[in-house]
């Protein structure tokens, strides 16, 4: 079976909001036998696609699965780079490593890997991360910014930003950024993201940028020691999350900001960020590899350090830590 074609066919049947396509039509237009058309149909009904042949007028989609296939999230995206080359995979141990090998490939610019479950899911600090089977977000997003490498952990913030102003149009909920790579809903844990690294001395080849987002989960989804302190939208709206949707909206928003902040740096996205941050103003604890530190945050620079006053007066700049909020 060609992937192409079954893709095409998966598109236009999407496209036709429920009216017929003639299945010589797509004949005609692949260069393909009736029965050709008609082995894809069968195949699309495998993986969970409802599609009722019409006498004399075609195949009409009454259901598609709720699936993170290229078909579905492509009839929602409005991007122009992000989510044009994206790479689907049912189940992988993780996104990342995937993400790694086609940027080494060549893959271009806003590149996705996207998982419906990852069986070795990682966070930061190589902690584990629950990717529960068609419940979640699981996707690693390839960027290619002209930026020396200093500037790539801001990156972590600029898709901070972009998840949540999705997730805020997308299902009418309001998360809070929590310093540097959380997004809370509630308190709670609803997404994290991870961002990595190809760089040469002097430039970046690619950001690998790590976003998990719990989208329909129940708690029970949840390992026991993790219930808690993590939650999915579903959880807080009662509704489900149209995944596909959020995916596109996601990628929309990336797009917009990654380019923003190549054009200006993080000073225009500082503010947005800021507006959703439930660290400053906080007592916290931050927690490092050689030191913790305890204070106020009191905001990030244009650099995206956060910037911690300690009881003894003194000021001092968080570049990677895990925060505890104290109050």
């Amino acid at each position: 079976m060609n992937p192409t074609v079954k893709y095409e066919i998966t598109k236009r049947l999407l496209a036709a909001n429920g009216q017929p396509i003639s299945g010589q039509q797509l004949a005609d237009d692949f260069g393909l036998s009736r029965t050709a058309i008609w082995k894809h149909i069968k195949e699309l009904e495998t993986e969970g696609f409802e599609i009722d042949t019409v006498k004399k007028k075609g195949y009409v989609l009454t259901s598609s699965p709720d699936s993170l296939q290229a078909a579905k999230i492509d009839q929602y995206l409005t991007t122009k780079r992000f989510g044009r080359n994206i790479h689907y995979q049912v189940t992988c141990p993780s996104t990342q490593p995937i993400a790694h090998q086609l940027v080494q490939a060549g893959a271009p610019d806003g590149s996705v890997v996207i998982c419906e479950e990852q069986t070795a899911g990682r966070g930061r600090l190589a902690r584990a991360w629950t990717s529960t089977q068609g419940k979640g977000i699981w996707m690693s997003v390839i960027i290619r910014p002209e930026i020396p490498p200093t500037k790539a952990p801001q990156f972590t913030l600029v898709a901070a930003v972009a998840v949540t102003r999705a997730i805020e149009e997308v299902c009418q909920v309001r998360t809070e950024i929590k310093w540097p790579n959380d997004l809370l809903i509630n308190g709670k844990k609803c997404t994290g993201i991870l961002t990595e690294l190809q760089a040469d001395i002097d430039r970046v080849q690619a950001i690998i940028l790590g976003i998990g987002v719990n989208a329909n989960q129940h708690l029970s989804d949840f390992p026991q020691e993790i219930q808690s302190i993590a939650t999915s939208i579903q959880m807080v709206t009662g509704q489900p999350v149209d995944r596909a949707q959020l995916v596109a909206r996601i990628l929309h928003h990336l797009e917009i900001y990654t380019d923003l902040y190549v054009k200006h740096g993080f000073e225009p996205l500082k503010i947005l960020w800021e507006s959703y941050s439930c660290t400053l103003g906080k007592r916290i604890k931050a927690i490092m590899i050689h030191q913790t530190i305890e204070g106020m945050a009191l905001g990030i620079t244009n650099e995206g350090v956060l910037q911690v006053k300690t009881d003894d007066g003194q000021i001092h700049g968080i570049y990677s830590a895990d925060i505890e909020i104290q109050n």
